[in-house]
């Protein structure tokens, strides 16, 4: 299933485009559904993303999935390559990145995503709870490398 993203748009003439002015305007929340970066992302986990943002290798990035565009898929960028990124998910067993559609063109990376916000599940109403969920939460995103 695809991550939903809500991109800033702006009207340009023929059609909508992502906003890149200013600095608020290039933030955007993106929407997990699909467990290929588990265990860095799980389905439901909200992430922070900035369009037009620089790419480097670790990164966790919203790109357009190569084959069909209208979809917007999340993985980790691995490494630069002719032609684009190699991307990969952290979950081993899910096959859908560039080992099955190889580089991604530099024009379908549109966001990398900067800080994770996991929603309360099953939240207890304890002190306790409450608190730990606060720290595990928001959690910035780590560059290290983890797609094998």
């Amino acid at each position: 299933m695809p991550e939903r993203v809500r991109e800033p748009e702006r009207e340009s003439g023929g059609g909508a485009e992502p906003v890149r002015g200013g600095p608020l305007r290039a933030f955007g929340l993106a929407e997990v559904y699909n467990p290929s970066m588990v265990p860095t992302l799980q389905p439901g986990d909200q992430l922070v993303v900035q369009y037009g943002a620089v790419v480097r290798p670790g990164d966790v990035v919203v790109l357009r999935h190569p084959f069909r565009q209208d979809l917007l898929i999340v993985k980790r960028a691995v490494e630069r390559r002719d032609g684009g990124w190699w991307v990969r998910g952290d979950n081993p067993y899910v096959e859908n990145d560039s080992r099955e559609f190889g580089v991604v063109p530099d024009e379908l990376v549109i966001a990398r995503a900067w800080l994770r916000v996991r929603p309360p599940r099953g939240l207890q109403c304890s002190p306790r709870a409450v608190a730990s969920w606060v720290l595990s939460a928001v959690r910035p995103l780590s560059r290290r490398l983890r797609a094998r």
